[in-house]
């Protein structure tokens, strides 16, 4: 990261590009104000073939980018000349997806002269809570839960965070595709499992995710996971009949009641008045009533980005984008898509 010279806006306009898997995205915020947010998917090609197929991603975006970018700029009333800046996914994700949208970002900044900012994806995540709450600052603790990262997270600042639990193995959105995989759900799979879930009460009482006995709060996703399809397996092999339902319920239970007793837990033990979440688990039902529950018992403030922006958008991209804008963080043209990144 470099800073150019480049005069820092009070209230700047940026678009936000994301491309990183299934869902090309383009979203325009003033400050903290959304003003649009586009997403073209091609979830329904990629459920043919029960999960995303990168070539047909990175194909869909190509076709797709230039046109959410001008539906985003066109409904947020915004012409391409009042953009402050342009914030861009580059990593975590689908390397060529990824470089659909860096491309794109490049060559419209470029052409603009204006910087060009280069956004973690699962900070991205992150962020979405400011634009929920726009007076809303740190420090507070952010549960994480998407497809590929689950952690609970003490945010200390804008830029600083502090890992207080984590998965060992898959992370939670994994463990939901996976799931209803076996239970025969089409692509994608987390919300079809919340679906079938609604259809039961009846816990079977699976194993928490939460590991026992280690001196570290951990979670083990694959565990569950593997639990989950022997107990298919065990009953299929017995001529037993199983309820899906009931699986469903009592999987999502295990999935994600150990996240929020500890989310609340590390928000008490540190003092937080204030808990965020983010990331495509977090849009699952059972866990926004729950976590939104367990923390009005325990007196604490609970801000949940819409569901909508818990999923993969460029809303959160731009927001993310926002804060290393007021930081000065600008990328270079020579950017690199990186298809993991660190936190």
């Amino acid at each position: 990261m470099y800073t150019p010279d480049y005069t820092i806006k009070p209230t700047p306009v940026i678009l936000g590009i994301e491309s990183s898997c299934d869902e090309t995205a383009a979203a325009v915020i003033r400050g903290r104000e959304f003003l649009s947010s586009e997403i073209i998917s091609s979830a329904a090609e990629q459920s043919k073939y029960g999960g995303v197929v990168p070539e047909i991603a990175s194909r869909a975006h190509t076709q797709a980018v230039d046109e959410v970018v001008r539906l985003a700029l066109k409904n947020a009333g915004v012409k391409k000349e009042q953009l402050s800046a342009v914030a861009v996914t580059y990593g975590a994700g689908l390397l060529g997806a990824l470089l659909v949208g860096l491309s794109y970002a490049k060559g419209l900044a470029y052409s603009l002269n204006v910087p060009l900012i280069g956004v973690n994806h699962i900070r991205g995540h992150l962020s979405a809570s400011y634009l929920t709450d726009k007076n809303l600052e740190p420090p507070f603790i952010t549960l994480l839960a998407s497809g590929g990262h689950t952690a609970i997270l003490h945010t200390q600042s804008y830029s600083k965070f502090k890992v207080l639990a984590s998965t060992c193995d898959d992370a939670a959105g994994e463990a939901f595709d996976k799931v209803a995989r076996v239970l025969g759900l089409p692509y994608p799979g987390g919300v079809n499992v919340e679906k079938l879930a609604l259809e039961s009460r009846n816990n079977l009482n699976f194993p928490s995710a939460l590991v026992k006995n280690s001196a570290e709060v951990r979670f083990s996703y694959s565990g569950l996971k593997t639990y989950v399809i022997n107990y298919l397996h065990t009953a299929s092999q017995r001529g037993e009949e199983v309820s899906p339902a009931d699986v469903a319920y009592s999987f999502q239970r295990s999935a994600v009641d150990p996240l929020v007793k500890k989310t609340v837990e590390f928000a008490l033990s540190l003092g937080a008045k204030t808990v965020t979440a983010g990331g495509g688990v977090t849009a699952n039902g059972y866990l926004r009533q729950s976590l939104l529950s367990a923390c009005n018992e325990a007196g604490l403030k609970c801000v949940l980005p819409e569901k909508k922006y818990c999923t993969d958008n460029a809303a959160m991209i731009a927001a993310e984008g926002l804060i290393q804008y007021n930081a000065g963080n600008f990328a270079e043209l020579s950017l690199n898509a990186r298809a993991q990144i660190p936190l």
